[in-house]
């Protein structure tokens, strides 16, 4: 397994994901995992992350920014020239993070990243992206993040036909225009569909939309501290949020989803299991 040293610039790397936008047409995941050793959380960093997504400050760290703290590596391996598939045009459809007990601002962590289980959809091909955190030896969170290549015909991820009974309203959001751009500042994620309307109208999208994982954020800030300390998130990202936006919350137990103000379709639907018992 790479180790790495540092973490990855993430400039560089969409630069290269662009230029190679129209060269990659397939093939098998490589089997490797990359890993960074006795990495420290910079405070004013989260501090930073912490007001874009909408948490507290505080000593936990949120589960979500973890995903942050590994996603340079991610983005290194989809940008590697064995890599079947392009970074830019891959959809980000779902996310599940396990989060085994709260981890601190000051824990000196071990991240790990690797790419698994190539398989077929409807629309073309799904892979998982697979990210652990570990703690004095011992995994205290992990990441998967599934994403979809199409290859046939057809808008948004697949996941979103169909009518489902979603929890009720509980809150409204006001979501700026400059979210994408703020949010890829934090979280060096710098897809130029997130970004301005020119950028994002290059790749089909009339305006910039927001990130799922800051959708994803998001919704884990409403349902802060009302979380156990060891639990599993896990979303679908079912449409795009164009950005600016006003947003309903929609909570129930478990269940959770986001819908546009006006109704329709929900943009994110997602659970919480407790793990604590």
């Amino acid at each position: 397994m790479p180790v790495l040293d540092h973490s990855p610039r993430l400039a560089a790397l969409y630069t290269k994901a662009v230029l190679a936008t129209f060269t990659k047409s397939g093939g098998s995941l490589p089997d490797r995992t990359y890993e960074r050793f006795r990495v420290g959380v910079d405070a004013a960093h989260l501090a930073a992350y912490n007001r874009v997504c909408g948490f507290r400050l505080g000593d936990e760290l949120p589960a979500t920014y973890l995903h942050v703290l590994t996603f340079p590596m991610q983005v290194k391996l989809m940008t590697d020239a064995d890599f079947p598939f392009p970074l830019i045009g891959s959809i980000h459809v779902a996310n599940r993070i396990v989060q085994r007990r709260p981890v601190l601002v000051g824990e000196v962590l071990d991240l790990r990243v690797g790419v698994a289980d190539l398989r077929d959809h409807p629309r073309g091909v799904q892979f998982d992206v697979i990210s652990s955190v570990a703690a004095g030896g011992v995994e205290v969170w992990s990441g998967v993040s599934t994403y979809l290549r199409r290859t046939s015909a057809g808008s948004g991820s697949g996941s979103a036909s169909g009518r489902e009974e979603l929890p009720g309203v509980v809150a409204c959001w006001d979501v700026p225009g400059d979210v994408g751009r703020r949010y890829a500042g934090v979280s060096g994620d710098r897809n130029p569909i997130h970004l301005h309307a020119l950028t994002a109208r290059m790749f089909g999208y009339s305006r910039p939309i927001a990130h799922g994982m800051w959708t994803k954020a998001r919704c884990l800030a409403a349902l802060e501290g009302k979380l156990p300390g060891a639990f599993e998130v896990d979303v679908r990202f079912k449409l795009p949020v164009h950005l600016p936006a006003r947003l309903s919350f929609c909570l129930d137990g478990r269940r959770f989803a986001v819908v546009g103000a006006d109704g329709g379709k929900p943009h994110l639907t997602g659970t919480v299991v407790d793990l604590s018992a």
